[in-house]
């Protein structure tokens, strides 16, 4: 069954309008909300793929405060985070260790 369209009921789509309905899709919110979206599962899988390094050969200590950095963009949780990362990084490479007050061993 072929149906053929009846001269004059054509609907012709101008380029101005396409562009006007398009760019009413893109509002302010609608691109913050796709960018969130996009950080959220790249910076998760960065994340789980450094876990999965913790057991499998890899570079999971390099991996991880990755994927926390990703999510740092837009999360507060993940600055968190990754600031306790980077504190016990920078104890490990300096050799400290959380020592009690008082304790002197060196």
């Amino acid at each position: 069954m072929i149906m053929k369209s009846q001269p004059g009921t054509e609907q012709s789509v101008s380029s101005a309008s396409w562009t006007k309905r398009l760019s009413s899709l893109w509002t302010t919110e609608n691109i913050k909300v796709v960018r969130r979206v996009i950080v959220s599962v790249i910076g998760a899988t960065v994340l789980l793929f450094g876990i999965a390094l913790l057991v499998l050969p890899g570079p999971a200590f390099i991996v991880i405060p990755l994927g926390l950095a990703i999510l740092a963009s837009e999360y507060a949780w993940a600055r968190r985070w990754l600031k306790k990362v980077r504190q016990m990084a920078s104890n490990v490479v300096s050799g400290r260790k959380d020592m009690p007050p008082g304790d002197t061993r060196a």
